[in-house]
């Protein structure tokens, strides 16, 4: 019974984290700011600190992850990401407020798609693919659901009322789902915690580098994307509309690795990934705003892929053993490239669409480079 919950709860928690983290202040930053009479960007510099936060305690997440199993950190981060919720919806000042908003990469860092990929692979071994895809599938309507349905929890009360609504759901539905319908990891000669470090050797670069690129690509469209579209001639509400395409592209890319492509090497799908992004903005330059909308067409297959593949090629390429904490490593530089990518794609987009453009097309295509060789690192787990 608990194996049939596995998926569907993992599923759900990533929906409400990402709904109450990364796609909160896309819907409360006008109000929280004009409640403290401060710009929307200082709300935002606050999540900044909080991919910060995230980045610095995601290798401690990997270690806690091996030593104590998933389940447990899983299950700290709900009360993490709730506490962090309660401080914000109870803000007296801008102090205490940019203090919870930060308080939030406590649970970004060790609840997010990393944790429940561990969890995963924890249960299912080498043959987790699937179940990570399908974990990514779902939390993939983090942002789908999270934005109308924090703007309805707004509207129904205020900004602190929905972060307030946030904070009991992860309470009174993930935590006890998290504890109750998730076995513990079992005490076995298996789960020891090994000793030694994990040394960045080749293959472990290339995928780090690979994958921060892939993050950083995402970021910055996911901040910009509505922007660019526009600066191609769209209205904003074609903008607005086409962007739109790229939650659902991104979903679809998900679905049909689900579906079609699981039996494939990842490899082969993160290559096929790195392709998007630059064909969609190669054809959004060329084409003007007739061909805008695949810019958001690319961006979200790839990313979609790409997300599925930041939890599959590693254990691909090295195998179940040691997962947590090899992918904690792994994801750490995507975590601070994350942080720094609003801000640094703005200075390019401030200069030309096309540089813009170029630059995360061009990132993409050195991605696609870093791929090569990676299967001669590749483990025999299979």
């Amino acid at each position: 019974m608990r194996e049939r919950l596995l998926i569907p709860v993992l599923g759900l928690g990533q929906i409400v984290a990402f709904a109450s983290s990364y796609y909160l202040l896309g819907v409360l930053a006008d109000p929280v700011a004009a409640d403290f009479r401060m710009r929307p960007a200082t709300v935002f510099s606050a999540l900044s600190a909080a991919f910060l936060l995230s980045a610095l305690i995601t290798p401690a997440a990997g270690r806690a992850i091996e030593r104590f199993g998933g389940q447990l950190v899983q299950a700290f981060a709900h009360a993490a990401f709730a506490t962090a919720l309660v401080i914000i919806s109870t803000a007296i000042n801008s102090e205490m407020l940019w203090a919870g908003i930060t308080l939030l990469g406590v649970g970004m860092g060790t609840g997010l798609y990393g944790t429940a990929f561990a969890i995963v692979v924890e249960r299912r071994g080498a043959d987790a693919r699937r179940g990570i895809t399908a974990v990514s599938l779902i939390g993939a309507l983090g942002g789908g659901l999270g934005w109308p349905i924090t703007k309805a929890m707004s509207e129904a009360g205020d900004w602190r009322s929905a972060c307030l609504a946030w904070a009991f759901t992860h309470l009174l539905i993930c935590l006890p789902m998290t504890l109750l319908a998730l076995s513990p990891r079992q005490s076995d000669a298996k789960n020891v915690t090994p000793e030694g470090r994990i040394s960045w050797d080749r293959p472990m670069v290339q995928l780090a580098a690979l994958f921060a690129g892939a993050w950083f690509v995402s970021t910055a469209m996911g901040a910009h994307l509505p922007r660019i579209l526009g600066a191609l001639g769209m209205k904003a509400s074609e903008a607005a509309w086409a962007a739109g395409l790229m939650a659902g592209c991104a979903i679809s890319a998900r679905l049909i690795d689900l579906i079609w492509l699981h039996r494939a090497h990842p490899l082969a799908t993160v290559r096929l990934a790195c392709l998007f992004h630059p064909v969609g903005a190669s054809a959004a330059l060329l084409g003007g705003v007739k061909f805008a909308p695949l810019l958001a067409v690319g961006q979200g297959f790839g990313n979609g892929l790409l997300s599925v593949a930041s939890g599959v090629l590693p254990l691909k390429v090295f195998g179940p053993e040691r997962y947590a904490v090899r992918q904690a490593m792994l994801l750490t530089p995507a975590r601070y490239l994350q942080a720094a990518a609003p801000a640094t794609y703005a200075i390019a987009l401030d200069r030309s669409t096309a540089l813009a453009l170029t630059l995360s097309g061009g990132l993409c295509l050195m991605m696609l480079v870093l791929s090569v060789g990676l299967n001669r690192g590749e483990t025999t787990a299979d």
